[in-house]
Order: C-alpha cells, then sequence, then structure tokens
C-alpha cells in the first residue's frame, strides 16, 4: 500500500448561499484546492464527489460527470459518492484506496450540498432517507426525534444534563466565530441554548446543526508526488469504515453508535495510535447529544461521562483534546456531503499550523468522524503532521 498525503485544500463559504448555484460551490471549493497544492488541473487523474442527496435538493443526479464537466477535467474518471451525511468522508476514503493501491497518483476529492432552495418540509424529508424510512420517518421519527431519543437514554443511564448539552452548542460557536468560512460566526450562552424553541425533547434549537449551502475540496497525492509538491504534506495514517444498523430500534444501544466504535478501533490500529495521543478531532455533531456519543465512542472520555468533560472544559481549544475547532456542524453548517471533506480540510490546517486564531498548539495528529444517517455509516481517519 502506498502512503497517501493531503497536498491541498479549499472551501467555499458556507451558509445561506443564495447567490449560488451547486456548480459554483463546487467551483469555489475544488479551484482553492487545486490553487493551494500548487497544480494545474490537467494534472488531476481521478475524482470523487461526495453529495447525499442533488436529486431532491437540486434537481441534479449524475454528479460524477458534472463535477468533471464543471471544472474542465473530461476525460478523467470520475465519480459520485453517496453515504447519506457520511457521503463527504467515504469520498475521502474512496480516493484514499484509490491512491494507496496505486492506481492513481493524484485525485481531487469534493464534496458539496446545496441545501436551501426548498422548504425546510421537503429538506426535513430529504434528510429522513438517511434512516430506515418505512420504519421512522413514515411514522413521524425525523432525525431530530432518534437522536432526542438517544439523548433521553443518555440521561437516564448517566445523568448527563441539558445544560451540558448545551454547552456543546456553545463551545462550537465560540470556535466556529473564529472561522471565516462558518455559517454562524456569533457568540451564544447556555440560557440561550436551553430557551431557544424545542424541536424534539430535550433537544431544542441551538442543540441542532442547521440546514446549510456548501462545498469543500481536497487535494490527494501519492508519496513521492507528495514528496515534491509540498514540504508540509499531511499524511493519511488510518482510514476506516464500518456500518449498523439502519434503523435505530434493531441497535444493541441507544447511547452508542457501534459503527462508530469499529472504525475508531481499526484507523488507531493502522495509524499505531491511542486515543489519548490524538490531540484535536472532528466530530460529527450534527446535535449536541452526537458529539457526547462520539467522543466517548472514540476512546477520549469513558462512556457516560462525556457530558462531564465537556463541562468541565476537557474539549475546548487547547484543552485535553480540541474537539470541532472549525465550529463543527453546529456553527460552520452542515451541507451534508461536504462535511466530511471540510473536516478533512480543517485537520490540514491545523496539522500545517494554518489555523489562525483557532489554531491548536503543537498540533500532530487529528482525527476526522463523519456518520451516516443516526449512525447506520461512520468513517474515521487520521491525519498525521
Amino acid at each position: 500500500m502506498e502512503n497517501v498525503a493531503v497536498v491541498g485544500y479549499g472551501l467555499s463559504k458556507f451558509g445561506e448561499r443564495w447567490e449560488a448555484g451547486l456548480k459554483e460551490l463546487v467551483s469555489e471549493a475544488a479551484v482553492a484546492a487545486i490553487n493551494n497544492a500548487g497544480i494545474e488541473s490537467k494534472e488531476i487523474q481521478s475524482l470523487f464527489t461526495g453529495s447525499m442527496s442533488s436529486g431532491r435538493f437540486a434537481n441534479q443526479e449524475h454528479l460524477g460527470a458534472l463535477v468533471a464537466d464543471q471544472l474542465g477535467l473530461i476525460p478523467i474518471p470520475s465519480v459520485r459518492v453517496e453515504a447519506a451525511c457520511a457521503s463527504g468522508g467515504v469520498a475521502v476514503r474512496q480516493a484514499y484506496i484509490a491512491l494507496a493501491s496505486g492506481a492513481y497518483d493524484l485525485a481531487l476529492v469534493v464534496g458539496v450540498e446545496k441545501m436551501t432552495d426548498v422548504h425546510v418540509g421537503h429538506a426535513t424529508t430529504t434528510l429522513g432517507t438517511a434512516g430506515d424510512y418505512e420504519w421512522e420517518v413514515f411514522h413521524g421519527a425525523t432525525f431530530p426525534a432518534l437522536y432526542a431519543m438517544m439523548a433521553r437514554r443518555h440521561i437516564h443511564d448517566f445523568g448527563t444534563t441539558e445544560e451540558q448539552m448545551a454547552l456543546v452548542s456553545v463551545k462550537n460557536h465560540s470556535n466556529g466565530s473564529k472561522n471565516k468560512f462558518a455559517q454562524f460566526q456569533n457568540l451564544i450562552t447556555v440560557d440561550a441554548v436551553l430557551n431557544s424553541s424545542v424541536v424534539a425533547s430535550p433537544l431544542k434549537l441551538l442543540d441542532c446543526s442547521p440546514i446549510t449551502d456548501g462545498a469543500a475540496a481536497i487535494v490527494l497525492a501519492s508519496e513521492d508526488l507528495a514528496k515534491k509538491l509540498t514540504d508540509a504534506p499531511v499524511w493519511i495514517a488510518g482510514s476506516a469504515q464500518a456500518s449498523d444498523t439502519l434503523a435505530l430500534h434493531d441497535r444493541e444501544s441507544l447511547t452508542s453508535l457501534k459503527a462508530t466504535r469499529v472504525a475508531a478501533e481499526d484507523a488507531y490500529k493502522q495509524a499505531n495510535v491511542t486515543p489519548g495521543e490524538i490531540k484535536l478531532a472532528e466530530v460529527h455533531d450534527c446535535f449536541s447529544i452526537a458529539e457526547i456519543l462520539a467522543i466517548e465512542d472514540l476512546g477520549f472520555f469513558k462512556k457516560g461521562v462525556g457530558g462531564k468533560s465537556i463541562e468541565e472544559g476537557e474539549t475546548q481549544l487547547n484543552s485535553k483534546v480540541s474537539i470541532n475547532t472549525s465550529g463543527g456542524l453546529k456553527a460552520c453548517g452542515h451541507p451534508v456531503g461536504a462535511t466530511g471533506v471540510k473536516q478533512i480540510v480543517e485537520l490540514t490546517m491545523q496539522l500545517r499550523d494554518e489555523a489562525g486564531n483557532r489554531q491548536v498548539s503543537n498540533a500532530d495528529i487529528g482525527l476526522a468522524h463523519n456518520v451516516g444517517g443516526s449512525g447506520a455509516t461512520a468513517v474515521v481517519h487520521i491525519l498525521r503532521r
């Protein structure tokens, strides 16, 4: 297996991008990544695009061909990857495998979603297709409801409080306020979270990630080429993916995502590191409870103490483990197909000491955790400086 590195990255601004369509978002991020890598587009040998539901959100399928056409990359092979909210992470992993196998030396990965051009009800229904539609969404169990059930069980089993969940959002907004690409750059308080509208008890509006337009892109290169292109390659030391049941009611636990645990164990083994060596992590905080589940399942904290650890400040910037320095899905935004790629962009910026006023001191190892649906897919990447 060849070693693979990130050699370039780019982001669009995340948010309600009324002035930009799906094609413009792709171009914004991809051109930035190509320029950042210092390459010519004609050097790219393969293209991978992560997108969950461009057909329902933007009336556009066949994104493999569309993105290649939009970026002037015809006739290289180009494919669209779908794994619900983990589409971006899986696209990164598929590109990584292609390069590690020796099939290519240079690949572009794009993640994109244009979500705001449809009514919020249509968007909610579309996102619901990431779960078991027949058994969950058809009966009214949207994703806020599913994660609310996880939250209720975590509260019951471990004494986690709504204030601790609110602190997740407060921290991520603080980080997002330092990120020029973030959808939300405003500070919020625990009281603001607790007093925001109830979406699915105990989750309030400010416990939930937003509907977002955005794109992210990275350039991956094989070892020999990476060393020629940059003196600061960021190596993919571990890449793992795992699955679980689609429907929540078939899970062995409501307070732990098995796919996250399995993928993390595999990624740690590949990278030959322990959770304690991870300096920063971008985790999938689609809802505040999801971050608590993630930091436990990834092994940063024991099961049941995630909420307390957040309350004690152990996930703040430059603490025990800096969690969601980008602002996470909550503050940076969650254009579902782009999120997994954006996480890799953030880690790359941090590991190259290019994150500005949200820079983690002495960052040398980072982890990205991307989840599809309520946990049926999980992807974990470990990156090294």
